[in-house]
């Protein structure tokens, strides 16, 4: 479609300082995106400026240089760390002499390459024509041409309007299709929440390491690199907790900085699906120095799908790159599990972390002591398989002693189908002190 230079792997990479405080992490982060695109990086241009240029963003000056990096290391990408009008684009493309890819452009790629699921390859591809119906004019050199011919005389319609009417269709089309995707993804979700199972929804900045953390807490597999990105699409796995029912984990695409609009848009019928936890794991990288400003993003974007109100916990990730930092669950004054340190690398603190998962999501669990019947056999197979007995002793009249650490509502469904209360099966010679919180 575009008449245009080849595209090719090899990249000048372009970030200028327009008064930032985090100018080295924003260009940290930047050639992790770059990395991300699998792109061979020839040489980095910098500077600073106190505005961008309506022209070349960067000024005629800086564009010479980074044109002469092009040359010199035969180049045929540049890279900019900024968004730039589609005009800019146009024009620093005929000053350079190679394709220029903006910030926007440059997540875009890496989200096309990451989606797998149907639903998230629809995603990708509308941001991308979203991105691509404001810039469709940068690439015809004959935008005045209108069809004609033998037969195809009439009206006239110019290439650039035949391709936005194209682009419009295409769009329309996969709203269409992502709109009989939501309602698909609506009925699973509504039959999930017909079950007791809570659901715990992983979120955290891009490259925290919750694949990883995913992976060892539901014992699967789920693809994992050291790129930004490297989940796009939402996975769901059961965990299993030493008491009551197992958890389910959603693993999810994780946040940015300046995030593109047209993937705000895109994903937050995906990132909406968070809305409906139970609890939200967010998952930091300890060891970035920058770990405040990425926990602010992601609240932010929390806020924004309508998911700030909901119960939160924060998992400090990547302690073993650290020289001080042990495996810890940390509680609030209620006894209430509220941040965890692990190494999802290691596996250290992971299963004090699944531990204090199923005590946060089940706060009813209990410890008790019941006395059952001798003739309760059902009853008391009903309690072995919803809590864990540590001890099991008989009485003289042939009655059961069981020490249970369960849930409440648990024990007490399964006393009132073998038509008993929960209190008549408490032992009240030796009755443990009941303990919130104590499962394992």
């Amino acid at each position: 479609m575009f008449e245009r230079p080849a595209i090719g792997q090899t990249a000048v990479i372009v970030h200028v300082a327009f008064g930032e405080r985090d100018y080295s992490e924003a260009d940290r982060e930047f050639r992790e995106l770059v990395r991300s695109a699998d792109a061979d990086v020839k040489a980095h241009i910098g500077g600073s400026r106190l505005s961008p240029d309506p022209r070349y963003f960067v000024g005629g000056g800086k564009a010479d240089d980074i044109a002469a990096a092009i040359t010199d290391n035969n180049a045929a990408l540049a890279v900019f760390n900024h968004d730039l009008s589609p005009s800019q684009e146009r024009n620093l493309e005929k000053r350079l002499g190679a394709r220029v890819l903006d910030r926007a452009g440059l997540i875009l790629d890496i989200f096309s390459r990451r989606a797998r699921s149907h639903e998230g390859k629809l995603q990708v591809e509308l941001a991308q024509l979203r991105h691509l119906a404001t810039r469709l004019v940068r690439g015809w050199s004959h935008l005045e041409r209108q069809r004609g011919g033998i037969g195809l005389r009439g009206p006239g319609e110019t290439q650039l309007e035949v391709d936005r009417r194209l682009v419009d269709d295409r769009i329309a089309l996969l709203q269409k299709r992502l709109r009989k995707v939501a309602v698909q993804r609506d009925q699973s979700a509504s039959a999930r929440r017909h079950v007791s199972n809570p659901l715990v929804s992983m979120v955290g900045y891009t490259n925290a390491g919750k694949s990883t953390l995913f992976n060892m807490l539901t014992d699967t597999s789920a693809y994992t690199a050291d790129k930004l990105f490297a989940t796009l699409d939402p996975t769901l796995r059961r965990m299993s907790v030493d008491v009551g029912d197992p958890l389910i984990v959603s693993d999810t695409v994780g946040f940015i900085r300046d995030l593109p609009h047209e993937l705000i848009a895109a994903f937050r019928a995906t990132l909406e699906q968070t809305r409906d936890a139970d609890l939200l794991l967010h998952v930091v990288d300890v060891s970035n120095p920058e770990q405040r400003d990425q926990m602010r993003e992601v609240e932010t974007v929390l806020t924004e799908i309508g998911a700030g109100q909901l119960p939160v916990m924060a998992v400090y990730n990547k302690i073993d790159q650290l020289a001080e930092c042990e495996p810890r669950v940390e509680v609030d004054t209620d006894g209430h599990p509220v941040r965890a340190f692990v190494s999802a690398e290691t596996g250290e603190g992971v299963a004090a972390l699944r531990e204090a998962l199923g005590q946060r999501c089940r706060p009813d669990i209990r410890r008790e002591r019941l006395e059952i019947p001798a003739a309760a056999g059902r009853l008391r197979a009903d309690i072995y398989e919803l809590g864990q007995v540590t001890e099991e002793t008989g009485t003289a009249n042939g009655n059961l002693i069981l020490d249970v650490t369960a849930s409440i509502g648990d024990l007490e469904a399964a006393a009132s189908r073998a038509g008993w209360s929960l209190s008549q099966l408490r032992d009240a010679d030796d009755q443990l002190t009941s303990v919130d919180n104590a499962a394992g």
